[in-house]
């Protein structure tokens, strides 16, 4: 098995064994990664900027402080792995297995997890500020206290989704599919707004 370089730049990485490798601190720009193992793998403080990933495991690995920046994820496998106050800004899932996957913290911005299945996730006090969900599911998903500013929700299904504590700021409720949906006062009252109301406060 061979082991991972410490940084790439350009490179690309095909069928790959780096089943449990350390990858703490490494650094990789604009590789491509096709059908790589990353199963049971350690990230720390490392970087993956506007990388490429066909395929692929990372089954039951974990990532702490580390950057999954402008990278595309096609079809990648991410059962039962870790990610602990990661950066994934603008960030792109598609075709991919996000369950289970446990995230603790976190700066999601702007990433797309268009179509994606996140039923019963928690992504509490996750930053998914200007995050495209349109289609997604998140059926039971937790998102409490989450950062939603400007999220797309189009035709997202948040049935049972808690939304309790989130900034819901530029969010449009209205076209997403609610059912049950759990949200503070705050997020009710703008809820309402949406629908037409004219909401007293007094």
């Amino acid at each position: 098995m061979p082991n991972p370089p410490a940084e790439a730049t350009d490179e690309h990485f095909r069928n790959e064994d780096w089943y449990a490798a350390d990858l703490a601190g490494a650094r990789f720009v604009d590789c491509v990664f096709t059908d790589v193992d990353l199963t049971e793998a350690r990230t720390s403080a490392a970087l993956f900027e506007n990388c490429t990933f066909h395929g692929g495991r990372f089954n039951a690995s974990t990532h702490v402080g580390s950057a999954f920046v402008g990278c595309d994820f096609r079809r990648t496998n991410f059962f039962d792995a870790t990610f602990e106050g990661c950066k994934l800004s603008g960030t792109e899932f598609s075709g991919c297995t996000l369950r289970p996957l446990k995230v603790i913290g976190g700066v999601w911005r702007g990433v797309s997890l268009r179509g994606a299945n996140l039923s019963r996730l928690d992504l509490s006090g996750l930053d998914l500020r200007d995050a495209d969900l349109s289609l997604a599911d998140l059926t039971d998903a937790v998102l409490r206290d989450a950062r939603l500013g400007g999220a797309t929700v189009q035709e997202t299904t948040l049935h049972g989704t808690d939304l309790r504590g989130a900034e819901l700021d530029r969010v449009d409720l209205t076209v997403a599919s609610l059912r049950g949906t759990k949200l503070d006062l705050a997020g009710a009252v703008m809820l309402a707004e949406l629908h037409g109301a004219d909401v007293d406060s007094v």
